[in-house]
């Protein structure tokens, strides 16, 4: 499926390009000077679409102008091919705030129609327009949805990890309380029962250790890097083009990970993705899974940007580069979310880290470092 949509990508410029201007220098009336331009046009407006996934609003705005020029010059044309295509990713990817008044050029320009077609051809043309238009705003919607899902989804997760160790901590460092407090009331007149006490704290404590990670390995089928294909799948449906490379054979043959390890791994993969999804503006992902000398490296990398409201840094101070993001001519713009917090709070647990911020190269990047042996 990855290897069609990429030559779909590849040929769609290419063949667009390639018939506008063989069309504007066949249907062309004027003398070369004129229609060489023109086909100059159609050329350039086609090649454009090449970049209409990631920079929708320029091209499209290259393929109306050249879209003009051409239906000036060469109005036997009818159908501005460049101009669709641009306009049906635009609405994909952008909000109607910026695909209406785009649809609205586009049909304006195929107006133009009605002085050298026939009215149903025009009109045709005009209604076949604002189909391409409505079947980009269905794609975004979709997205839309997939990330909101991802969202409730990760927001459940933290809100049930919270219940559970907020039970498991509060009653676990209630007994330990209690027991040094007994402990020191006895401590100089009865050595032995302060022993008894600090013996009780012992083994409430490995109690509570071992309660944690059952929460963290959760019940029997609870998602892990094994179900990474089934995650990414929704992701590449709503637009977002991901590779993922797990290198852990070596790993798995010669002991299974850790279940809390997994779990966390898998969920802090999720977080990156449904952030890139839905605040990155991003057109393609990477996700690298690794064991990195007894450590569980994964890194998320995407070639989107921040925005004014991009969820991806740490809700705390900005100390660094890796908690602020360029926002645009703005420059750097430190932005307060809960997205990167959760990740790290979720390595913390298993004594990992994680670590995130902009590319130097534009994208943002995501690394967590989680070790597979957690001692007591």
């Amino acid at each position: 499926m990855r290897v069609v949509r990429m030559a779909f990508d590849v040929v769609v410029p290419v063949v667009v390009a390639l018939f506008g201007a063989v069309l504007v220098l066949g249907t062309s009336q004027q003398v070369a000077a004129v229609a060489v331009p023109a086909a100059l046009a159609a050329l350039v407006s086609g090649a454009a679409l090449w970049w209409r996934r990631s920079r929708p609003v320029p091209v499209t705005a290259v393929a109306l102008v050249c879209g003009l020029a051409v239906q000036l010059v060469a109005p036997m044309t009818v159908f501005p091919f460049p101009a669709l295509f641009a306009v049906g990713s635009l609405a994909a990817a952008r909000p109607p705030r910026l695909s209406l008044p785009a649809l609205v050029l586009l049909l304006g320009l195929i107006s133009l129609n009605f002085r050298t077609t026939t009215a149903e051809d025009t009109q045709f043309v005009l209604a076949v327009a604002v189909v391409v238009w409505a079947l980009g705003e269905a794609v975004r919607n979709r997205r839309v949805a997939v990330a909101q899902a991802a969202e409730r989804a990760v927001a459940e997760e933290q809100a049930r990890i919270a219940r559970e160790l907020h039970d498991v901590i509060a009653h676990g460092v209630s007994v330990i309380v209690v027991q040094a407090a007994a402990a020191d009331d006895v401590f100089d007149h009865r050595p032995d029962r302060a022993r008894e006490s600090l013996r009780s704290i012992e083994a409430t404590g490995r109690a509570t250790l071992d309660e944690l990670r059952k929460l963290l390995a959760g019940p029997d089928g609870r998602p892990g890097l094994d179900r990474l294909a089934d995650l990414v799948e929704p992701l590449r449906a709503a637009g977002l083009r991901v590779d993922v490379r797990c290198d852990l054979r070596a790993r798995r043959e010669r002991a299974p990970l850790p279940a809390g390890v997994d779990q966390s791994a898998y969920r802090i993969v999720q977080e990156a993705l449904t952030n890139t999804l839905r605040h990155a503006r991003a057109s393609r992902a990477e996700v690298l899974v690794r064991d990195d000398g007894g450590v569980l490296e994964l890194e998320i990398r995407d070639d989107g940007r921040g925005s004014a409201t991009d969820g991806r840094t740490t809700n705390g101070p900005a100390t660094d580069d890796s908690d602020r993001v360029t926002g645009g001519r703005g420059g750097p713009v430190d932005h307060r979310g809960r997205g990167i917090t959760g990740m790290r709070e979720r390595a913390a647990l298993l004594g990992g880290t994680v670590d995130a911020g902009p590319l130097p190269d534009g994208g943002f990047r995501v690394r967590a470092r989680l070790p597979l042996a957690v001692t007591a």
